[in-house]
């Protein structure tokens, strides 16, 4: 329809969502066990985090193959634009709030922070997987030092914290209603021209007519 621009594609918002159910279980079969909720959770945890890895692995080559990194980067003109409406809205100086292209300074934000934590999660979670017996390998506990096993747990359990935190953010920012046409678009995929127009500078990101 002509009133309907794509702002994600199919394989964009499957993948999107298979990550996050792979993240979710990953957190449940993580944290449940410690507040006494008893179940075979190895399994499930080792078998989700190999899924995420791959996806993970499989999103960056995807995005280094089709050369989509610099719309997500984070840009000096995009933090120009984030100190504007800081400034804006505390009340520190006047002007318009400048129109972010595809993505919003705080939409990049989140994104590299994700991508962070999860990788972290990821890289220390697959070096896991070695004191583990799986079809592919015999368990290793002792492949590492106790102190680097040490670091290793560490990070995992401290990026799996940040994880909490984030996924609640992440969820709370995306029921807002005003932030509803972002919401509908990782579901359908597609946002209104009257959004495209409010929310995007057209000069930042081009669509077609």
């Amino acid at each position: 329809m002509q009133d309907r621009i794509v702002r994600h594609a199919g394989i964009d918002r499957l993948l999107h969502w298979i990550i996050a159910a792979c993240v979710l279980v990953l957190l449940a079969t993580g944290f449940l066990p410690i507040l006494g909720v008893e179940f075979a959770w190895v399994a499930i945890h080792w078998w989700a985090g190999f899924a995420l890895i791959a996806l993970v692995v499989g999103h960056i080559a995807r995005s280094l193959i089709a050369k989509r990194l610099r719309r997500i980067w984070i840009s000096l003109r995009d933090c120009r634009d984030a100190l504007q409406i800081a400034r804006v809205n505390l009340r520190f100086g006047s002007g318009a709030i400048p129109k972010p292209g595809k993505y919003s300074f705080a939409q990049k934000f989140i994104h590299l922070g994700f991508a962070v934590v999860v990788l972290a999660a990821c890289a220390t979670g697959a070096l896991m997987m070695v004191k583990i017996d799986t079809p592919w390998w015999d368990r290793n506990p002792f492949w590492l030092s106790d102190d680097t096993w040490g670091v290793v747990y560490l990070v995992h359990g401290f990026s799996a914290l940040l994880l909490i935190t984030m996924v609640m953010a992440h969820v709370y920012f995306a029921l807002r209603p005003e932030k509803a046409m972002f919401l509908r678009s990782m579901f359908l995929g597609w946002i209104t021209r009257g959004d495209f127009e409010q929310q995007h500078d057209p000069k930042r990101w081009q669509v077609n007519k």
